[in-house]
């Protein structure tokens, strides 16, 4: 069942991903997926202020991949594992990063520009599409859970 939120600023799209985020569990993946600007990074933000990750939160379009501690609703140490295949050419380039040892792991992996290589994404997975709205900030964010049991 697809969820619609429809958010009115950066600070309701990180509230939107955090409130998402009580639903993740060890070894999800989030992909992400929409036009430059519409708050991929800003749902991130959300997912990480969930787990309470103490570090700044930031698109790793240029070192495509960032790694966040946080904690888990037992206090856990779990870490958060932050994609941009924004500026990958190829499905290789992504395995070659390792990206196959954190996807699916023991930790939460979020991938941005996820719908450039579906062919890398696990079968079980929530889809998310954000959108511009009709005013500057508005933004419509969409939740698919694939293969993931109701």
């Amino acid at each position: 069942m697809t969820l619609r939120i429809i958010t009115r600023s950066a600070e309701e799209t990180r509230a939107a991903a955090a409130a998402f985020a009580r639903n993740l569990r060890r070894g999800d993946c989030v992909a992400l997926s929409g036009a430059l600007g519409t708050g991929k990074t800003q749902f991130v933000k959300g997912v990480c202020e969930r787990f309470a990750v103490g570090e700044t939160v930031a698109s790793p379009t240029y070192v495509l991949m960032n790694r966040y501690g946080g904690r888990d609703d037992k206090g856990r140490e779990i870490l958060l594992y932050h994609f941009d295949l924004y500026r990958i050419r190829y499905a290789d380039e992504v395995h070659d990063l390792g990206a196959a040892e954190f996807i699916g792991g023991d930790g939460i992996s979020m991938i941005e520009w996820s719908d450039r290589f579906p062919e890398i994404l696990p079968a079980r997975r929530y889809d998310v599409r954000l959108s511009a709205g009709s005013s500057q900030d508005m933004r419509t964010v969409e939740i698919v859970p694939v293969g993931v049991d109701a």
